[in-house]
């Protein structure tokens, strides 16, 4: 008997792991099943509020909870009794928690006012069912590239931070004392060497877009 919410592992520590959101079984056990092959770990549950319920976000003391284990992508079926797919979007999307985490979006519809308000409401992708090994692979190659986008992007920003303490310790007593501001209080992005206003630094974006279909 299956159980809601029960982690299936493929083994490697290093796989991502996916909530997958379906009230019908067998649709929930095609993306299951698409999920291993491409080597990810599957948390697989059968409606939006238990969805909600593993990631916390229920209010209830007894949630399943994360248990440790990090999600990397949520993927849900639009029409689902009780809360639709949309609704779980809307949830995920305003936690401060889980805002980052990708959710794509299933439906067998292919109706364009839904694919629009999902994608407004910050879903990465809308996928029309059948959902295809091929849709799930590019998925998990997108998840890889924007994690390791985001590492980097952190590095970046931790490196100029040093180079930046390294500039203002370099600096002359008087040409300190003359700053309108101390090293600790100088806006983001001044550089107290050259006293010029550096570029802001670049924000990610999100893609969203609608998934051609074969």
């Amino acid at each position: 008997m299956e159980v809601a919410g029960e982690v299936l592992s493929s083994g490697s520590s290093q796989e991502l792991h996916v909530l997958a959101v379906d009230d019908s079984y067998v649709d929930r056990k095609v993306i299951e099943m698409l999920l291993k092959i491409s080597s990810c770990k599957v948390t697989a549950v059968e409606s939006g509020a238990r969805a909600l319920q593993f990631l916390g976000l229920d209010g209830e003391k007894g949630s399943l909870g994360f248990n440790g284990l990090k999600v990397n992508l949520i993927m849900t079926d639009y029409s689902m009794p009780g809360m639709t797919g949309y609704e779980l979007l809307k949830k995920i999307k305003r936690s401060s928690a889980f805002r980052e985490i990708p959710v794509v979006i299933m439906s067998s519809e292919n109706i364009l006012a839904r694919i629009d308000s999902c994608l407004e409401e910050g879903a990465e992708e809308f996928l029309v069912k059948p959902v295809k090994l091929s849709d799930v692979k590019r998925l998990m190659r997108d998840c890889v590239t924007r994690g390791g986008t985001e590492e980097q992007e952190g590095r970046r920003v931790n490196k100029r931070k040093l180079e930046d303490d390294n500039h203002t310790a370099l600096l002359p007593s008087s040409l300190s004392s003359a700053l309108p501001f101390s090293s600790t209080t100088a806006p983001f992005g001044y550089d107290l060497v050259t006293s010029e206003i550096l570029s802001s630094p670049l924000h990610s974006s999100k893609r969203a877009k609608l998934c051609d279909r074969d």
